[in-house]
């Protein structure tokens, strides 16, 4: 049901629009300038109806109330007699959404009124997606159109509200704790703290004492009390990453604050209450270490509640150019470097290139480019793409090169070659791409790229197919 708000003094101008407009629409009448506002800051409608031709005040005054209503974030139609139209059409170029005569059309005033939802909701949604890219000066960003990043982007504004354990997993370098700061951001503890911290890089020794605190001579060495992160957190989020590294006897005690939502500095009696929300992530299986006995299964169960899966880049290779860019526009400015684009060939190779590293390596990559590039422009020649000694391993066996005689740059010699082997292995599976990728180890995405740079080149397809028919 869309909440209209209707701004007017004519009170029989309500149950006429509620009943014309029928259920999918409720009518709330204000007919003082202060009732208006007070619906409107309290979010109380969708869209407002303005009726600039039933007000006792000036004219004047009357716009001057139009335009301060208007400049909220609620969209308005105005409604106005023919001699109100030119001063109806004015205030909708400094920004109404709208204007219908009175009376109006009822067919136009839903359709109107209708689409001015619509446009409103689709802001306030673009702006959910676009607060956790545009607030990092740091190129915490998350990037992303692919259908798999959507799905992120969907898990994520789903949970940001709730204090459910929500399990970020996913390999190395993928952007998990970006997806644990977009949680916090777009929820209402974005004003409070985020606490990042890596479970791997503190010592065995000391990580109970990093998480809960202590008090003074706790142990040997302390000569004060300290804060934990679980206190540091506050009403904020404390994230925990590489949550399999913990200890066993680590993973009992943090299981025990999830169950009693409380615990206590070391050395100290007295119970904390956990405020703060938890987010944890992991590049490992953690099903796998539960059955190796390497985790606890009754804490596997407490974190995994949500869980949200960053995909690696290597399988949204769309995402590529825009994460690419991203890097160019953002490390030109910190090195001084006035770089304008990726040119056409390096695009190809970076589309074209697995990634094991994931998006750090290539922020890494484009680093490095930007440093030696001799131009306003990254050349294929700029990249510095390592190639992987079990990725070459992969392929032994597919394909005989024979008298293959490459020919160009380095690069270029390496993307053919890797286009003979996804012809090769697409003819002996009988041209199911799926197979032929898994024959390949590679994504069925990474072996459509391949298969779309051989089709530029007919005459390279005839030749890579006599090859291997001979092989």
């Amino acid at each position: 049901m869309i909440r209209i708000g209707l701004y007017s003094e004519d009170r029989t101008l309500q149950p006429l629009l509620s009943s014309a407009l029928g259920k999918d629409f409720q009518v709330l009448l204000e007919s003082d300038g202060d009732g208006m506002d007070m619906l409107v800051s309290n979010g109380g409608c969708d869209v407002m109806i303005l009726d600039l031709s039933s007000h006792r005040d000036s004219l004047r005054e009357r716009i001057e109330r139009s335009r301060l209503l208007i400049a909220s974030q609620v969209p308005a139609i105005l409604m106005a007699d023919d001699g109100l139209r030119s001063t109806a059409f004015e205030l909708v170029r400094t920004g109404a959404f709208g204007y219908c005569r009175r009376p109006p059309s009822v067919r136009d005033l839903k359709t109107m009124l209708s689409r001015a939802y619509e446009n409103s909701s689709l802001k306030q949604q673009l702006n959910t997606v676009q607060k956790p890219l545009d607030e990092s000066g740091n190129c915490d960003q998350i990037l992303g159109s692919s259908p798999s990043m959507q799905r992120v982007f969907q898990l994520v504004r789903s949970v940001t509200n709730l204090n459910a354990s929500v399990l970020v997993t996913g390999e190395s370098g993928t952007g998990k704790e970006l997806i644990a700061r977009a949680i916090h951001n777009l929820g209402a503890r974005s004003s409070k703290p985020f606490v990042a911290v890596s479970c791997g890089a503190i010592p065995e020794t000391l990580i109970e004492a990093e998480l809960f605190g202590h008090e003074k001579g706790a142990f040997t060495g302390t000569v004060g009390a300290r804060e934990g992160y679980f206190e540091q957190a506050g009403d904020g989020t404390l994230f925990l990453d590489e949550i399999g590294d913990l200890s066993l006897y680590t993973q009992v005690k943090l299981l025990r604050v999830l169950q009693q939502m409380e615990f206590s500095r070391l050395g100290s009696n007295k119970l904390i209450p956990l405020r703060a929300r938890l987010i944890f992530a992991t590049h490992q299986d953690l099903s796998k270490l539960v059955a190796e006995g390497k985790f606890r299964q009754d804490l596997f169960y407490r974190i995994n509640v949500m869980r949200i899966e960053a995909p690696p880049l290597q399988d949204r290779p769309e995402d590529i150019p825009l994460i690419a860019g991203h890097f160019l526009r953002h490390y030109a400015k910190i090195f001084q470097k006035p770089m304008d684009s990726i040119d056409t060939e390096a695009l190809e190779m970076l589309q074209g290139y697995p990634w094991p590293g994931n998006v750090r390596e290539l922020e890494n990559v484009m680093q490095r480019a930007i440093i030696v590039a001799p131009g306003r422009s990254v050349r294929a020649e700029d990249l510095s793409l390592q190639l992987q000694e079990d990725d070459v391993a992969s392929f032994d066996g597919v394909v005989d090169i024979g008298d293959y005689q490459p020919a160009g740059s380095f690069e270029r010699q390496l993307r053919d070659y890797k286009i003979k082997l996804a012809v090769a292995a697409v003819r002996e599976n009988n041209g199911n791409k799926t197979l032929a990728a898994r024959s390949l180890c590679i994504s069925r995405a990474y072996l459509h790229r391949l298969i779309r740079l051989a089709e530029t080149d007919p005459s390279f397809v005839e030749q890579a197919l006599r090859e291997t028919a001979t092989a």
